[in-house]
Parts: C-alpha cells; sequence; structure tokens
C-alpha cells in the first residue's frame, strides 16, 4: 500500500491529478477529457461507488480500487477524498501493478 501511495504522491507532483467526485465527473464527461483512469479508496460509500461506476461505465473510464482508505490518502493529497481521477496513462498504469 505504501508503493501506491507513494505513486500516487509523484501524480500529485506531476499535477496529473484530479480529486473529488463532482470535480472527477466533470473531467470525464468533458469532451476533452484526459482521464486515463480513476483510482478509488477502499472506504467509499455503496451510493459514491455506484455512481461513479455508473460514470465510469457509461464513458468507457478504468476503474481501480485501492487499498488505501480515505485517510491515508488524506495525507498524501493533503485533502481527505475518495475519488481520484489519473490523468496520465503511464502513471495510472504504475498504480494499477502495484496490486
Amino acid at each position: 500500500m505504501t508503493k501506491f501511495l507513494s505513486t500516487l504522491g509523484l501524480c500529485r507532483r506531476a499535477g496529473k491529478l484530479i480529486y473529488g467526485f463532482d470535480p472527477v465527473c466533470d473531467e470525464i464527461k468533458s469532451e476533452k477529457s484526459k482521464v486515463c483512469g480513476v483510482a478509488l479508496a477502499k472506504d467509499i460509500s455503496e451510493k459514491t461507488l455506484k455512481e461513479i461506476t455508473f460514470i465510469c461505465e457509461k464513458y468507457n473510464v478504468r476503474l481501480f480500487k485501492s487499498d488505501a482508505d480515505m485517510d491515508e490518502i488524506r495525507s498524501v493529497l493533503g485533502k481527505r477524498t475518495g475519488i481520484i481521477a489519473i490523468l496520465d496513462e503511464g502513471l495510472f498504469g504504475s498504480l494499477t501493478m502495484l496490486k
């Protein structure tokens, strides 16, 4: 899990993240969306999981459920969030291969 968080920190420093439900959904729905995939915290609510899964399936965006909870993600991003859009294919691949 620490590798996931350190890679997430790398994504943040590279400016390749959008986080929070509404900003992520807005970016996915935009015509010029650069979202390569969405990472989820392990403790997001069932309602949020259902909604983000629906949007990702509708717009053909890959989902990745991490082993990190929202408080651990806050320690890296500085904001407690459960939904993170990754805007770089290579970085998203790095995140998903760590599991």
